[in-house]
C-alpha cells in the first residue's frame, strides 16, 4: 500500500492549461497530462534557476521528492515535444496559494 501524496505548494496557476502542434486538431493527438506540481517544478529549476533544496522548501517537499517530481515533468514535456503529442496542464496533489503582494494592495 502506497503512501498519501504530501500536498505540494503551487505559487500561480498556469496562464495556459493545453498546448499541441500546430494545425493538427485537439481530437487527433495523443494527450499527455502535466500536474500543476510538475509545472512549477520545471519553472523553479529551469526559468528560476533556483537549486533543488531551495525549490524543494518552496514546494514543501524533500528534495528527493522535488527530484521525481522534475524528472517525471522533463519526461513528459520531451515526450510531448519530440512525438508531436498535446500537452495538458492540470490537476495533482496540490495548494494553489498566491505569492505576497508587499502590502501594495488592500
Amino acid at each position: 500500500m502506497t503512501r498519501p501524496l504530501k500536498i505540494r505548494k503551487v505559487t500561480s496557476a498556469p496562464r495556459a492549461y493545453y498546448f499541441k502542434p500546430r494545425a493538427v486538431p485537439l481530437c487527433e493527438l495523443e494527450e499527455i497530462t502535466l500536474q500543476l506540481d510538475e509545472l512549477q517544478a520545471l519553472e523553479h529549476a529551469d526559468l528560476k534557476r533556483r537549486g533543488q533544496a531551495d525549490a524543494a522548501a518552496a514546494m514543501r517537499v524533500s528534495r528527493q521528492t522535488f527530484g521525481n517530481i522534475l524528472a517525471s515533468a522533463r519526461r513528459k514535456l520531451a515526450d510531448a515535444v519530440v512525438n508531436g503529442k498535446a500537452l495538458k496542464i492540470e490537476g495533482g496533489p496540490v495548494e494553489l496559494s498566491r505569492p505576497h503582494c508587499g502590502g501594495k494592495h488592500k
